[in-house]
């Protein structure tokens, strides 16, 4: 196992890969340096001297400006190191050629819908217009459990408190949202369950659902009705049976969309889990298949760097206005876990972000809430909150969700999320949590390897395996 690693040449700083104790020596490149202080692991050490005021470089730019002088071997954090970003940019938008070579086809084993989408689970959704009939519709779920076919993956009804007493861009993403988990295609049936007064009920829904086939959408209002958890179980088995008619069958991958997340990130995140997941975006999207990545403000300090594949460079700038018309600060982003696993600043979190993006161009960019429609790889509006992002690339169709993280996290949204971890011992430690990991690559596991396993792996969820979140039955959705 190496005991650092220096991402970039350029860079004046280098991770530790294991703890460094003070006085040990290290030799990056053709200096020796040795460590003033113990280095945490995810922690970054200077290997040469940093004046007051300059530049912090890591992945070969800027992660912030030192606040003091920094010596060659000190500990370089939130202590010494603050962000360099103020308030909007005047950006230069400088276009960078990019491209993908087409590899061969492959197939995974999903399920083609009516409407010529494809899904990789059969199941039946419970979607509640409101919060007020939450514990209707879980009562439903549960009454049907014992109905569920063979081919059917399960009946699943998703919560949530909103759908009344909403005003604004609120009640329009509660709307949309709803709307684009109902036209989702792994759901192969679903039930649309309403109170009746509500400010989204049924009749407004239906303007946000558009076209429905009525043998896959079916409507049930419980004030209309003498018991709603009867009809509404009625209502689902009839969903399953229409559900069973569906098995799964060769699909070209290039039908494939996969939502690209990241939480409780630590310093190898930037390192291991988030380049392999580019990686595996640019061989899905060399197949013809499509990727999301989301979470805006985690691009700020690095959006140049995507902006400049992209057809639209308006995207950082509308995230920070947000922001800034609620008053609150856009550049305290890392978490407190964040900065114990080494990251520093929101520029060191958004680079080590986007290696998630691989290298391929920019093809979509999307409002929060808008489905996807060009194949390659898209942008999506969307806050970091792990939930409600994971939720908001659901809702743009993504089939699939891979979540990096290097501190772990137990939660699901409405389609299967792939848990990655960066370093190995979290992947020891939570084996109920983490489906795989890509802290390997710091024992000389090959990149170009691990990527290919990667994409084995979701070809293998996308076909069918279950992923650890959906082996708990933990399914969650959130909204902006």
């Amino acid at each position: 196992m190496k005991d650092f690693i220096k991402i970039n040449e350029n860079d004046n700083v280098i991770v530790a890969l294991k703890e460094l104790t003070a006085g040990e020596t290290i030799l990056a490149g053709t200096k020796e340096v040795t460590a003033r202080e113990t280095i945490p692991a995810g922690h970054k050490m200077a290997i040469r001297d940093i004046a007051a005021g300059a530049e912090v470089i890591k992945y070969g730019f800027r992660i912030g400006n030192a606040k003091e002088n920094i010596a060659a071997g000190q500990w370089v954090h939130v202590h010494n190191l603050k962000t360099a970003l103020g308030d909007l940019l005047e950006y230069t938008y400088q276009p960078v050629e990019t491209n993908v070579k087409k590899t061969e086809d492959v197939k995974f084993m999903g399920f083609a819908r009516a409407n010529g989408k494809v899904g990789v689970r059969n199941e039946v959704w419970i979607i509640p217009t409101v919060g007020c009939v939450n514990n209707v519709a879980q009562a439903i779920e549960k009454s049907a459990q014992n109905d569920i076919a063979d081919n059917v993956d399960g009946v699943i009804s998703f919560t949530h408190p909103y759908g009344c007493s909403q005003m604004g861009d609120d009640q329009e993403h509660t709307r949309q949202i709803l709307a684009d988990l109902i036209n989702h295609p792994n759901a192969a049936a679903v039930l649309v369950l309403g109170l009746g007064c509500e400010n989204s009920n049924i009749d407004v829904m239906k303007n946000y659902i558009g076209e429905y086939d009525p043998e896959r959408v079916r409507f049930l209002v419980a004030q209309e009705c003498e018991d709603e958890i009867a009809t509404g179980t009625e209502i689902v088995h009839e969903l399953i049976h229409y559900a069973s008619q569906f098995h799964r069958e060769p699909i070209s991958c290039s039908e494939l969309v996969i939502g690209m997340k990241c939480g409780g990130s630590d310093g190898l995140s930037g390192i291991t889990a988030n380049p392999t997941v580019g990686g595996f975006s640019d061989r899905l999207i060399a197949m013809g298949g499509s990727t999301i990545l989301t979470e805006v403000p985690e691009m700020f300090g690095a959006e140049t760097l995507l902006m400049n594949r992209c057809e639209n460079e308006s995207l950082i700038n509308d995230f920070k206005a947000y922001f800034k018309r609620h008053d609150q600060t856009i550049y305290e982003n890392p978490s407190p876990g964040n900065k114990k696993g080494g990251i520093s600043t929101l520029e060191d979190k958004s680079l080590g972000c986007t290696q998630k993006s691989g290298t391929a161009p920019v093809k979509g960019v999307l409002a929060y809430g808008e489905p996807v429609s060009t194949r390659g790889l898209n942008l999506l509006s969307a806050p970091g909150n792990d939930l409600v992002a994971a939720t908001a690339l659901a809702a743009s169709g993504a089939h699939i969700v891979l979540f990096t993280t290097g501190r772990g996290t137990p939660f699901a949204c409405p389609v299967p999320t792939i848990k990655i971890s960066s370093n190995n011992t979290l992947a020891q430690k939570k084996q109920n949590w983490i489906d795989f990991n890509c802290g390997v690559l710091v024992d000389d596991v090959p990149a170009d390897e691990l990527a290919d396993q990667l994409l084995d792996f979701v070809i293998e969820i996308a076909s069918g395996k279950q992923a650890k979140s959906e082996e708990a039955g933990f399914h969650d959705m959130a909204i902006f």
